[in-house]
């Protein structure tokens, strides 16, 4: 059941994997354009993906409630601008309006996609996380105009430095450590494994979502889960 849920999934995320990150029209590559793909909420829903969700009370690139009804998994990358416009736009609405309320944990996968520096800035974040200021260092590393700075050693040292991380030392050699760079690939290939080849890709409760979709498309995605969650537990319910 678990494989032929991950084969289904993985052929919706593959037939958008393209379209959902390619640039807009005339832009350059990484425009912050939202992608032009189509991710109906109402369809598609595999619930055996659930068990991807780590919902690990522990778990420093986590956001929200364990317990949540609702988890989203996010597979991105620092160096996407659809993921930084997901980041910017959508993800604090969420945040606000499903995570402060309890009903939502939004879960991080790194997905570095781009080359060299896409890998190190994916273990820097988790570097980051090793100290409590992941979501610090991804709103650093996701604002507006951050990856055209790049993200080479002294860039990395820079965000953490604006994002609060407080042993510069310890996060640097977190960074290049084999723990980072294992927890780093562990993300991937569950992303791979996924179809995912492109980002940003999510999970809802195992509904798979491409592209950074317009905030409707995940309100409706959240709802929907989060009733679907409410029912599962009256009594009764199942048998």
């Amino acid at each position: 059941m678990i494989v032929s849920g991950v084969a289904a999934a993985a052929v919706l995320l593959g037939v958008v994997s393209y379209t959902a990150t390619k640039p807009a029209a005339g832009g350059a590559a990484g425009s912050p354009a939202v992608a032009e793909v189509s991710a109906d909420p109402s369809a598609g829903v595999y619930p055996e993906l659930e068990a991807y969700a780590r919902r690990d009370a522990s778990d420093k690139l986590a956001l929200g409630r364990a317990d949540a009804p609702v988890v989203l998994i996010e597979y991105a990358d620092f160096k996407c601008g659809y993921c930084g416009k997901f980041a910017r736009d959508t993800e604090p609405v969420l945040v606000r309006k499903y995570v402060d309320e309890g009903i939502l944990r939004i879960e991080w996968r790194n997905f570095p996609i781009f080359g060299e520096e896409s890998e190190a800035v994916a273990r820097a974040s988790w570097a980051a996380g090793q100290q409590g200021r992941f979501w610090e260092f991804h709103q650093a590393a996701y604002a507006e105009g951050a990856k055209e700075k790049g993200f080479g050693k002294d860039r990395l040292a820079a965000l953490a430095k604006e994002a609060g991380v407080p042993d510069a030392a310890r996060f640097a050699k977190d960074t290049d450590g084999t723990a980072a760079r294992e927890a780093v690939r562990k993300d991937q290939e569950q992303g791979y494994g996924l179809g995912a080849t492109s980002t940003p890709s999510f999970l809802v409760n195992g509904r798979p979502i491409a592209g950074a979709q317009p905030l409707e498309t995940f309100t409706e995605a959240i709802e929907a889960a989060a009733k679907t969650a409410k029912a599962a537990k009256k009594p009764g319910a199942g048998q």
